[in-house]
């Protein structure tokens, strides 16, 4: 039991690494290396003076919609971690993690509503931005779209955890 409880506490922070990660670089579409759009900016590299230059997106709807599932399903697996080892330490012998566990699902839940919003609307979002047939997802769509499997399993792991002594 001991390495389970290692495991998910692990698995928690790994995914909490990776939603931060996912939330906060500037990845999420490229276009031949030298320019890229995450959910907050707009970014070119200058040859001339070897930096790079960004710009705020241009605000849509759609857009709004990601960067708030994002934040959200960072705030829930923070939450979900806070109270984890709240319960860790102050729940009796035998009970469940069930609020941890749903705090976690709800997180995967916004993470994969945000990327799938990502993924059907990217016209939209980039919609001032060079022509979307020249570039590709960047890795933080990617680490987006992997945090969704990790945090439901870590989620029903959670849910069918119990604290023993």
């Amino acid at each position: 039991m001991a390495y389970l409880l290692m495991f998910v506490t692990l698995l928690h922070l790994i995914t909490l690494a990776m939603l931060l990660i996912a939330t906060m670089e500037k990845s999420w579409w490229e276009w031949d290396g030298m320019e890229n759009s995450d959910l907050w900016y707009n970014c070119r590299f200058d040859n001339f003076t070897g930096t790079w230059l960004c710009a705020s997106s241009k605000e849509s709807e759609w857009l709004q919609a990601v960067q708030v599932l994002m934040v959200l399903s960072v705030v829930f697996s923070s939450v979900s971690f806070l109270v984890f080892l709240g319960q860790l330490f102050t729940m009796s012998k035998g009970g469940l993690f069930y609020f941890t566990g749903l705090c976690q699902v709800f997180s995967g839940l916004t993470a994969f509503s945000a990327a799938l919003i990502y993924t059907l609307h990217n016209e939209e979002i980039l919609q001032d931005s060079r022509e979307l047939t020249s570039g590709h997802f960047g890795y933080c769509y990617i680490l987006a779209w992997v945090c969704v499997p990790l945090l439901l399993c870590s989620g029903v792991i959670y849910i069918h955890l119990r604290k023993k002594e």
